[in-house]
C-alpha cells in the first residue's frame, strides 16, 4: 500500500515495481527500476527515504529515517531479505545481507558488503570495496572484482523482476 501523510507523498517512477504487500509511507523517493518486496516498511513520515535507480529493497526490509533527516539508498544496491536501514547511507553498488541492520547515521560505502546478520553500529563507516560482518560489523576482507561481477549478476536479476512483475505476476 502506498501512502500519503500530512502532505508527504512518495514519488515513485513509473519503471519501479512495488509489491502490493509493501508499504510506503510519506516522503519516499524510489528511482527507476527498482524491485520493492512484499513486506517491506518504507516509512517517510518524519522523514525522507531516497532509493536510487536500479535497487531492490527484498521483502519485510525496514527503510526509516529520524525527523527532519534521510536515509539514501544509492543506486544499483541490494537490500537483503529482512535488513533494516535507519538513517543511514548506502552508497552505489553495495549489498546488505540478509538480516542485517545499518544503524543511524552510518554509511556503508561503495562496493562494500555487509553480511548477514551484521549490525554496523551508529556512525560507523564502512569503508568502500570492503566486507563487513558479525555483530558489531568488522571488516573481514575486500570485495574482489570477481566478486563484484557476481553480485552484478545478482542485480541483474532483480531489475528485470521490476519488469516481469507488472505483466506477469498473477493473484491466485
Amino acid at each position: 500500500m502506498i501512502y500519503e501523510f500530512e502532505g508527504r507523498k512518495p514519488k515513485i517512477d513509473k519503471t519501479a515495481y512495488v509489491s502490493p504487500e509493501a508499504t510506503v509511507i510519506g516522503d519516499v523517493r524510489i528511482g527507476k527500476s527498482v524491485w520493492i518486496g512484499p513486506g517491506a516498511v518504507i516509512r517517510g513520515d518524519y522523514g525522507t527515504i531516497e532509493i536510487g535507480d536500479k535497487s531492490c529493497v527484498e521483502d519485510n526490509c525496514v527503510c526509516h529515517a529520524r525527523n527532519g533527516q534521510k536515509c539514501v539508498v544509492g543506486k544499483n544496491v541490494t537490500v537483503g531479505h529482512a535488513a533494516i536501514i535507519h538513517t543511514c547511507t548506502v552508497k552505489d553498488n553495495a549489498v546488505i545481507g540478509m538480516g542485517a541492520i545499518i544503524s543511524d547515521w552510518a554509511e556503508v560505502g561503495e562496493w562494500a558488503i555487509v553480511g548477514e546478520g551484521a549490525v554496523v553500529k551508529r556512525s560507523q563507516k564502512i569503508p568502500a570495496d570492503k566486507i563487513a560482518v558479525g555483530v558489531p560489523a568488522e571488516i573481514a576482507g575486500d570485495v574482489t572484482q570477481e566478486r563484484k561481477k557476481e553480485v552484478l549478476a545478482y542485480k541483474a536479476l532483480y531489475i528485470d523482476l521490476a519488469k516481469k512483475y507488472p505483466k506477469r505476476l498473477k493473484q491466485l
